[in-house]
């Protein structure tokens, strides 16, 4: 009997990983494609199959086009800052610091705020009488609608996001930098190298795995971002603030276009697949060598 328990124990181990697996990702991934070959238009409790009819439509939708253009720009202006950013408030802090503690906490309150709370707050910022206009006014200069004009409001939500990120990432390089010998800094001094030599050197080649982890998180979220546009634009003005994710909800939710949505979702799938053998190719490529 203990033979039979010792040989499956490490199955009987996994199970409860496996059944939350199942439960709550394999089962609705394959709903979700399912649902994509469906037509719920006409009645959602009858749909009817329709094969790839909700792809060839989503292809030829302008409004797809748009969100995905949206979603790119988000991914292509938040991600560099929330990879270089952190790394450079992580560097100066993981110098001897007076007030170190302090700084830490600052920096990182804004990931433990919700973000709920924290759209609601900028939103208030941004508003036409808030204070972002009020010091426009002081300085002379005209009121600028930040949520309200196409030109601004994809930017003034994506200002929200990298608010919120630069915190976490920022600990994620600090945990990196602590592997880093401090026998390279010490040659690096003795060799003269100034303080911007002695990290491109010693610094960025070391923790370029966490580099690329810290980028593949980043650009995965900032592709599924939802929370800040549903509360401070909707997606609007006239689309110009509307990503896949917060599209995906539009159709699913308001709109009761389960199959369409599930088209997108499908779609989305692919994008973040891409993305992460992406990282796994020029990143981390090694690791996966024999």
């Amino acid at each position: 009997m203990f033979r039979y328990y010792k040989k499956y124990a490490p199955y009987l181990f996994l199970l409860p990983a496996a059944v939350v697996l199942a439960v709550f990702f394999f089962i609705p991934f394959f709903q979700t494609i399912y649902f994509s070959f469906l037509d719920y238009g006409k009645d959602i409790y009858s749909p009817v199959m329709v094969g790839l009819d909700n792809y060839v439509q989503l292809f030829h939708s302008a409004i797809f086009y748009k969100v995905m253009l949206n979603t790119f720009l988000y991914l292509f202006i938040a991600v560099p800052v929330l990879a270089i950013v952190p790394l450079f408030i992580a560097i100066l802090i993981n110098q001897k610091l007076r007030f170190l503690t302090l700084y830490k906490i600052l920096i990182y309150l804004p990931v433990i705020v919700s973000i709920v709370v924290a759209a609601i707050a900028f939103k208030w910022l941004y508003a036409q009488t808030g204070i972002l206009n009020y010091f426009l006014e002081v300085f002379g200069l005209n009121s600028v609608g930040w949520l309200t004009d196409t030109r601004f409001a994809l930017i003034s939500v994506i200002i929200v996001t990298i608010w919120k990120g630069i915190g976490y990432y920022m600990m994620i390089y600090l945990a990196a930098l602590m592997s880093v010998p401090n026998e390279l800094y010490e040659a690096c001094d003795i060799d003269g190298a100034s303080f911007l030599r002695k990290h491109l050197t010693v610094t960025i080649p070391h923790i370029m795995p966490t580099i690329a982890l810290v980028t593949t998180i980043s650009a995965i979220s900032a592709m599924k971002v939802f929370a800040e546009i549903y509360v401070m634009t909707k997606g609007g003005p006239l689309n110009s603030s509307k990503t896949i994710v917060y599209y995906i909800y539009e159709r699913a939710f308001e709109n009761l276009d389960l199959g369409y949505a599930s088209a997108l979702a499908v779609v989305l799938l692919i994008v973040v697949m891409l993305f992460s053998l992406v990282n796994i190719l020029f990143f981390e490529k090694n690791k996966y060598q024999v």
